[in-house]
């Protein structure tokens, strides 16, 4: 594939992981049920992670969710801020699980949830994600051993 000019760099297709499609994003709400209603829990503070592993019916190894308290931030525009900071840090540090889950040949449904009392900077909120996609890696590679 011919590589892409991005800025000062050149940037092999092959190399271009870094996307959030549609398919990948959590919306069906008999999923989110279950997991709320099966799942299990990571706390990493200030986010929480409900995840289920191997779902019924998946199209993609990942689908991932994001949310955040209307009790605890009143205003529209500072949920909205949280939320693409969290689509963000995921989407720039997703490679790790995606890689863990086709070598598996597993499916996980997550969904992180913000819990913090204050409006926090994208260190913070990457930090965090990462963390908690770490401890998700660990957990993919603990129950495939667990399979086989």
């Amino acid at each position: 594939m011919p590589p892409i000019f991005a800025g000062a760099f050149f940037i092999p297709m092959e190399d271009r992981r870094f996307t959030f499609p549609a398919a990948e994003k959590l919306k069906s709400r008999k999923l989110i049920q279950q997991l709320f209603a099966s799942g299990k829990t990571i706390h990493v503070p200030p986010v929480t992670c409900h995840f289920l592993m191997n779902p019924a019916v998946l199209s993609v190894p990942l689908q991932v969710g994001v949310g955040v308290s209307a009790r605890q931030f009143k205003k529209a525009t500072d949920r909205n801020r949280i939320k693409r900071l969290l689509r963000e840090a995921y989407r720039l540090n997703k490679h790790e699980i995606h890689i863990a889950l086709t070598e598996t040949e597993q499916a996980l449904v997550v969904f992180l949830l913000y819990n913090g009392k204050e409006l926090p900077n994208f260190q913070i909120i990457e930090r965090t994600v990462q963390q908690v996609l770490g401890m998700l890696v660990a957990r993919i590679a603990s129950s495939a051993n667990a399979r086989h």
